[in-house]
């Protein structure tokens, strides 16, 4: 296995390759990146199979900004006549598994992969299950098979609890028809991919309070609202009346880089169209200030090295932090949701 594929957002092929090509330099592993753009992946391919391997497990999926999925593995060509028995015996050279996803790449080609894999995934579990491979599960390693045709696919493998929570790293949030902008489906997902499931009722509490700087016309309070929050929107443009009539929304016509909260509160929230250095030092000063304990705040980005940028930006933001004292973790992802820009969330820690 000395290749690894990394699913992205269609147009940021060339930003995986750079982040993965930098985290491989770290960690002193030869190899190359390639792609080519509008593919929807990349991959970084490298002489040893245990680098990659090793790689994997010392990298936290989590933590990666532009990828969506990973898998180490290899390219096989199918024949249209017997697929389940060529990829049983390429299986048979490689451990065992605990899982089973059926992937295709985010593409218009892709999409049309979609029924094929559906209708192939039952008649293939049945097979890996009589035949021992897969043990569902299992401690073993999960197996991700991503469709470039009918008759070509990526077989690799991920570490269990260290690749994307959903196929393909897309969630499967349905838009609430309450919501007064698409946008609300952002907050949701930063919610899920950066705060375990089994924190949220102490973390995204009734009673809680927040700011949303550049709310209208409310997509990200909507969230805040629905978990009954108290939530202050800041925003010169008009809000949703049905979230101004829940009582829970105070709204201030002010501008929002320059709004600040009478007493700290749990959470900000922002999503204003700026440019990005802008944004990140917004949420290094309301974290620094002590402002808030938590954030979620969208990065636009630039058209060219982007992932250079983004990178710039959080050793700005942990730099600045530290320089005031605070100990806070920082992560970011280019989310699904996301289009040109990435979701950078900072929680600081308790004392």
């Amino acid at each position: 296995m000395k290749t690894l594929l990394l699913h992205c957002r269609t147009g940021f092929e060339n930003e995986v390759c750079a982040e993965i090509g930098d985290l491989a330099g770290q960690m002193n592993i030869a190899g190359y990146a390639k792609a080519r753009p509008g593919t929807g992946f990349a991959e970084f391919i490298c002489n040893g199979g245990d680098d990659l391997e090793h790689l994997m497990k010392k990298v936290r999926f989590s933590r990666l900004i532009f990828p969506r999925q990973w898998a180490r593995g290899e390219w096989l060509h199918l024949p249209e006549g017997d697929r389940i028995g060529i990829l049983l015996e390429y299986l048979a050279t490689i451990p065992a598994c605990s899982s089973l996803w059926l992937e295709v790449l985010d593409t218009n080609e892709g999409k049309e992969l979609s029924t094929f894999c559906r209708k192939f995934e039952a008649p293939l579990r049945r097979a890996l299950t009589k035949s021992g491979y897969l043990l569902d599960g299992g401690a073993g390693p999960c197996l991700l098979m991503t469709f470039r045709s009918g008759r070509e696919v990526f077989v690799g493998i991920a570490e269990k609890g260290n690749s994307a929570l959903w196929p393909m790293g897309i969630p499967r949030l349905k838009f609430p028809r309450q919501a007064p902008s698409r946008s609300t489906l952002k907050l949701e997902e930063a919610w899920h991919h950066f705060i375990p499931r089994s924190e949220w009722d102490d973390r995204l509490t009734a009673g809680m309070t927040a700011v949303d700087l550049g709310a209208s016309p409310g997509g990200w309070t909507w969230q805040l609202v629905n978990r009954y929050m108290r939530v202050i929107a800041v925003d010169n443009g008009p809000m949703n009346e049905k979230l101004m009539d829940s009582g829970l929304v105070e709204h201030q016509h002010v501008d929002g880089f320059v709004f600040r909260p009478r007493k700290p509160v749990d959470w900000m929230v922002c999503d204003i169209v700026e440019k990005p250095a802008r944004n990140a030092a917004l949420l290094e000063n309301w974290i620094g200030e002590g402002l808030c304990r938590e954030a979620v705040v969208n990065l636009k980005l630039p058209m060219k090295q982007r992932y250079t940028e983004v990178k710039r930006l959080l050793e700005r933001i942990e730099s600045g932090l530290a320089g005031r004292g605070v100990q806070a973790g920082i992560a970011c992802k280019q989310l699904y949701h996301d289009r040109e820009e990435v979701t950078c969330h900072v929680r600081v820690f308790k004392s």
